[in-house]
């Protein structure tokens, strides 16, 4: 029967070290033996709480830097007209803004598991929803009495994707809550 106990990362990879030459082969025999199921890496400290979740970076970065590009991007649009370099800037991360963040919340609200989609797969899905759900955000604006200017798009695309991407975290908290239930009792 194989040995069972639980070890930190530090130590198996000080065995695995003795056997292999460089700290990049013990990296790739670790995420290969993690990928394949014949080792499992847990946090001995998870998190108790969704607002636990939202803080550590470990377990939120995504969620953190979608709301940066989303202000980023605010930012840039807001302040193209004083500095006329960041127009450029305002042409990249406002394409990024339409054709991307909004169908990447909606992929991560629907697919929270790691595994359930490979990363071209996350990709392709989160352009193509993008460029089903800002049509969609425009037609609903069509029938507001604000109509399809610049400032109701951006609050319409920018409320979307700060509802969604909450959606989505509390999601992959429920998953991470569940994965660990377990472990806790």
């Amino acid at each position: 029967m194989k040995d069972r106990r639980e070890v930190t990362l530090e130590e198996y990879v000080m065995r695995k070290s003795a056997g292999l030459s460089s700290k990049y082969e013990v990296l790739r025999d670790i995420y290969d033996s993690v990928r394949k199921g014949k080792l499992r890496i847990r946090d001995p400290d998870p998190p108790k709480d969704f607002l636990e979740y939202l803080v550590r970076l470990d377990y939120s970065l995504w969620v953190w830097a979608t709301i940066a590009m989303v202000c980023l991007t605010l930012i840039t649009i807001a302040t193209s007209d004083l500095i006329p370099l960041i127009k450029y800037l305002r042409y990249v991360l406002g394409s990024v803004f339409v054709l991307f963040m909004p169908g990447y919340v909606t992929i991560e609200a629907l697919y929270p598991r790691e595994g359930e989609l490979s990363p071209l797969e996350r990709l392709a899905l989160s352009i193509g929803l993008s460029l089903a759900i800002i049509p969609l955000i425009g037609l609903i604006l069509n029938y507001t009495p604000w109509g399809i200017r610049l400032v109701p798009i951006l609050v319409s695309i920018t409320l979307y994707t700060l509802v969604i991407v909450m959606v989505a975290a509390y999601r992959k908290y429920e998953l991470v809550k569940q994965l660990l239930s377990p472990l806790r009792s």
